[in-house]
C-alpha cells in the first residue's frame, strides 16, 4: 500500500474522489403536503376564530361544554367552550367562541337566550330540540350599540325580534284577568300580535301597563280612537234568545287575549282619525260591549233615587227604553240621611242617545227639554229583573198610567229623574195596597148581614104563603097544558079555513078583474091575511115547544 502512495506521489498527481449525484424522492411529498395543510388550516383557524364572550344565566340546563351552539336563524355563530359557576355562585358563566363573522354583531344591544321545550298557554316552542339538544339563540337587535363581551341572558324568548317589522303599544288597565306574557292579539279572528309583558303601578297602587306589540301590514289599522278589549276565557250569556257560550279561541282560553277594531266613525270634517304612532297608550276594556259603549260621544248624566230593592243592580249595567238599551248604570250607592234615618238608593247612569238617535234628528241641546216632556208625560225609572235565573237586574224608563205629577230636578250636571218601584218590587208594592184595601173592608159586619139575609129566606121559603103560591102555580101549568093541546088540535082547522077563505077571495078577485079601487084594498088585506096566517103557524109550533111561554114569556 505504500508503494502504491508512493508511486502516486512520485508521478506528481493527486487522485480525485468520485461523486455520487441523488435523484428527489416522491416519498417527501407525504409530508410536505401535510405540512402545508397544517399549515393553512392552522391560519384559517386563527383568522376564523371570533373573540371569546360570556354570557350569564341563571341555569345550565341543557348546555354542553364543546356541543351548544349559538344560532341565529339556524346558522351557526360559536360553540359553548366552558361553562362555571359564577363567584357568588347565584348564577352560570357560559363562555363561548364565537366566529369572526359573529364579531360585529356584539354589541349590547345583542340578546342570547337558551332555546328548549316550552309550554306557555297553548303554545308550545322548542320541541325541535328534543332531538338535537338544546342552543342558544342571538338576535342582534338594533343597528348601533357599543362592543362588548359580557351580556346578560333571557331566561324566556323575547316577544319580539329585531327583524321582525310592527310596533309595541301600551294598554292601561285596572285588572290583568288571564292576560299573560306570550298572549295572542286578534283582529277579526286573526292573530296580528302578542302581549310582551306589563309593569305594575308604584307600590301596587295605580292601573296596570300592559306591552303589546302587532306585526306589520296590522298595525296601520292602529287609530287613536282604537278600542282593545279583553276575550280572555269563555263569555257565557242567558237573555231571551238562550244560553250564548262564546269562545275567542282555544290559546285565548288558555293564556288570555286581547282583540281590537277600528271605529267606524268620522269626526266633522268627515275624515278618519288619525293613525296611532309607536308606545301609544289605549284603555283596555273588560268586554266588547264596554268598548263599543265607550265609541259614544254624546252622554247625558241622569240620576234616581230608589227606596225598594236594587238586587241584581250592578255598575256597568244596562239602561232601557221599552228593551232597547239606551245607556249604562255608572254607580250604586246607598245613602242614609243622618238627621232623619231615612235610606235611599242612589243610582247614576249615562243616557247616550246615539244609540237610538242621530244628531241631526235630534240635537244634544234638545235632548233636556225632551226628557222634560216625557217625565210630564209619565216617564219613570225602575229597576226591572232582565233574568230570574242569574238576578240580573237593569234600570228601565217607563211610562206609567196615572202617574203622579213630577218635574226633572238638576243635582250638579246631572238631571234627576223620579223613580218608581218595578219588577218584583213594584209587583209587591202592588199586591200590598190590594190587601190593604181588602183588610180595610167591614167584612166581620157583611158576614153577620149575609147570615141573616139567608136566614129571613129560609123562613120566607118555608112560609105557608110560598107553600100556597107553588101549589097556585102547579095548577097554572096543568092548565097551559090543556090549553095548548086544544090549540094544537084546532089550529090546524083554523088555518084550512083561512085557506079557503084565501082561495075565495081570489076567485072573487079574478071574477072583478080591472085595476080599480076595490082590487088593490082586497089585494092588500089578502097580503095581510097571509101575514096573520104565518104568524099563527110559527105561534102553533112555539106553543108546541114551549107551553109554559104562555105564562114566562119568551
Amino acid at each position: 500500500m505504500s508503494d502504491d502512495f508512493s508511486s502516486g506521489n512520485s508521478n506528481g498527481s493527486v487522485p480525485q474522489a468520485q461523486t455520487r449525484r441523488y435523484r428527489f424522492s416522491v416519498v417527501w411529498l407525504v409530508p410536505i403536503v401535510a405540512i402545508i395543510i397544517a399549515g393553512y388550516l392552522g391560519w384559517r383557524g386563527l383568522t376564523g376564530r371570533g373573540p371569546l364572550i360570556v354570557i350569564s344565566f341563571d341555569t345550565a340546563d341543557g348546555l354542553t361544554s364543546g356541543q351548544t351552539e349559538v344560532k341565529n336563524k339556524a346558522v351557526s355563530l360559536g360553540t359553548v367552550d366552558s361553562i362555571r359557576l359564577s363567584d357568588d355562585l347565584h348564577h352560570v358563566e357560559v363562555r363561548v367562541r364565537m366566529t369572526a363573522a359573529a364579531g360585529r354583531m356584539l354589541t349590547d344591544h345583542a340578546r342570547f337566550w337558551v332555546v328548549r321545550p316550552r309550554i306557555n298557554g297553548a303554545s308550545i316552542t322548542g320541541l325541535e330540540t328534543v332531538m338535537s339538544g338544546a342552543y342558544i339563540a342571538m338576535d342582534a337587535g338594533e343597528a348601533g350599540g357599543h362592543y362588548t363581551t359580557r351580556f346578560t341572558g333571557l331566561e324566556s324568548p323575547p316577544g319580539v325580534r329585531s327583524d321582525q317589522p310592527g310596533h309595541t303599544y301600551t294598554l292601561i288597565t285596572q285588572s290583568l284577568g288571564s292576560l299573560g306574557q306570550g298572549a295572542p292579539i286578534f283582529f277579526r279572528d286573526v292573530v296580528v300580535g302578542e302581549v310582551l309583558g306589563y309593569t305594575m303601578p308604584p307600590e301596587g297602587r295605580g292601573p296596570i301597563k300592559v306591552q303589546i306589540f302587532v306585526q306589520a301590514p296590522y298595525d296601520s289599522y292602529l287609530r287613536t280612537t282604537t278600542r282593545f278589549w279583553n276575550v280572555s276565557g269563555v263569555q257565557v250569556g242567558l237573555g231571551a234568545g238562550g244560553l250564548k257560550v262564546k269562545l275567542q279561541s282555544l290559546q285565548a282560553l288558555l293564556s288570555g287575549g286581547v282583540a281590537f277594531d277600528p271605529p267606524d266613525e268620522r269626526n266633522e270634517k268627515n275624515t278618519l282619525s288619525p293613525t296611532a304612532g309607536p308606545d301609544t297608550a289605549f284603555q283596555l276594556y273588560d268586554s266588547a260591549e264596554e268598548a263599543n259603549s265607550a265609541g259614544y260621544r254624546e252622554r247625558i248624566p241622569l240620576v234616581t233615587y230608589l227606596t225598594s230593592s236594587v238586587t241584581g243592580l250592578t255598575k256597568g249595567g244596562r239602561l232601557t227604553m221599552f228593551g232597547i238599551q239606551v245607556g249604562m248604570i255608572d254607580d250604586v250607592k246607598l245613602q242614609v240621611d243622618p238627621a232623619t234615618g231615612k235610606a235611599h238608593v242612589r243610582v247614576a247612569m249615562e243616557l247616550q242617545p246615539e244609540r237610538v238617535l242621530d244628531n241631526r234628528q235630534v240635537s244634544p241641546d234638545a235632548l233636556a227639554g225632551l226628557l222634560r216632556m216625557q217625565v210630564a208625560s209619565g216617564l219613570r225609572a225602575s229597576v226591572q229583573s232582565t233574568s230570574m235565573l242569574t238576578g240580573e237586574s237593569e234600570i228601565g224608563l217607563t211610562f206609567v198610567k196615572n202617574a203622579t205629577p213630577a218635574q226633572v230636578e238638576m243635582e250638579g250636571d246631572a238631571m234627576v229623574l223620579p223613580g218608581q218601584a218595578g219588577g218584583m218590587s213594584g209587583i209587591m208594592d202592588s199586591l200590598s195596597v190590594v190587601s190593604d184595601k181588602i183588610a180595610a173592608m167591614p167584612l166581620t159586619q157583611m158576614g153577620e148581614n149575609l147570615n141573616s139575609l139567608l136566614a129571613h129566606a129560609d123562613a120566607r121559603i118555608n112560609s105557608p104563603d110560598t107553600k100556597q103560591a107553588l101549589t097556585a102555580l102547579r095548577s097554572s101549568l096543568q092548565n097551559l097544558q090543556v090549553i095548548s093541546h086544544d090549540a094544537r088540535t084546532e089550529m090546524p082547522q083554523l088555518l084550512t079555513g083561512m085557506d079557503k077563505t084565501l082561495k075565495s077571495a081570489n076567485s072573487v078577485l079574478s071574477s072583478y078583474g080591472g085595476d080599480t079601487d076595490f082590487q088593490r084594498n082586497l089585494q092588500q088585506m089578502m097580503l095581510q091575511l097571509n101575514d096573520a096566517a104565518r104568524s099563527l103557524r110559527f105561534l102553533s109550533d112555539f106553543l108546541t115547544h114551549h107551553p109554559s111561554a104562555l105564562i114566562t114569556g119568551r
